[in-house]
């Protein structure tokens, strides 16, 4: 989640640096001011954006206790302070972490994590979570999703340059503006390695502070993974999750294909689904779609855990 709401930022920022370099108001020291400006704000308000784009509502006490006692022990343990603990109305498993200075520190856990996993599992995830806001993973990708669109920006607005005249040296211009906008794309895939880097450290978080957590969390990974793949193939069948497809929002439909996927999951034992997904060879096209991916494989996640053991 934090990745992917780092590039979405990322890609909106340079969209807003396009159309301002288009309209042609603002110089070129105006014009970055208030691009970082824009990306500061859309963080600010990232936590409202998210809340409703994902129908998410916080979880009283009183309504899971249990949860509750699990954030907030994996907070102490965490040295940091309990963040709010949201619920996203969505049956795919899942879970993230958010946040900004104005919203404060939230992680959110799907509807489908609580019905498809169980409680322990449920544990490992939300330590893994809670390793986001101890590392200030959310801080740190928003920033860095910022300088390749003031790169591609600059480049852009060289190739813009050269348009309308002609004279000695237009050539250079034009190379330096595809430069920066290749060295641009560069620094995506380093953003794109960075966000799995920290998967990585938020894994091993979860495993030093929940007990038994390599286990645990392994076993998460591998049923909110097969859970998705499944529920996916369940959806592209189905004509009426148009609207589930699009924005991740709970169907009246989904609660058939809820119960259908857990009396499925019922039939593999946990630590044989794990076995079954680090039984997988990598192959070249799984390294190449890593690559462009914000998690890495599930299969070196799972062998990394294994490690941690």
């Amino acid at each position: 989640m934090v990745g992917t709401l780092a590039i979405i930022i990322g890609l909106s920022t340079l969209f807003f640096t396009v159309i301002l370099s288009l309209v042609g108001l603002f110089d070129l020291v105006t014009l970055g001011i208030l691009v970082v400006a824009f990306n500061i704000l859309q963080w600010l308000i990232s936590p409202y954006l998210i809340d409703a784009l994902y129908s998410v509502r916080e979880i009283p006490e009183h309504e899971n206790p249990r949860l509750h006692e699990i954030v907030e022990d994996l907070s102490r343990k965490s040295g940091i302070k309990k963040p709010r603990l949201m619920l996203a109305r969505i049956p795919i498993p899942n879970a993230f972490a958010y946040g900004s200075p104005i919203g404060g520190s939230r992680v959110a856990v799907t509807s489908g994590l609580l019905k498809g996993l169980e409680y322990e599992e449920v544990e490992a995830v939300i330590g893994h979570e809670l390793g986001h806001l101890k590392h200030k993973d959310v801080q740190t990708m928003m920033f860095v999703s910022l300088l390749p669109a003031i790169f591609y920006y600059i480049g852009f607005s060289l190739m813009l340059s050269m348009y309308g005249r002609r004279r000695e040296g237009s050539n250079g211009t034009a190379l330096l503006g595809i430069g920066f906008m290749a060295f641009s794309w560069i620094l995506n895939m380093f953003i794109l390695h960075l966000s799995r880097l920290r998967e990585y450290y938020a894994d091993r978080h979860s495993a030093s502070i929940v007990e038994d957590g390599p286990r645990k969390l392994s076993e998460g990974l591998a049923k909110i993974v097969h859970t998705t793949r499944t529920m996916r193939r369940t959806i592209k069948k189905s004509q009426n999750l148009n609207a589930f497809k699009a924005l991740f929002i709970a169907d009246p439909d989904h609660a058939e294909i809820d119960s259908m996927e857990i009396s499925r999951m019922r039939m593999l034992s946990d630590q044989k689904l794990v076995q079954e997904i680090l039984s997988k060879k990598l192959t070249t096209m799984d390294k190449i779609i890593e690559i462009f991916s914000t998690h890495p494989n599930i299969v070196k996640r799972l062998r990394t855990l294994q490690e941690l053991s």
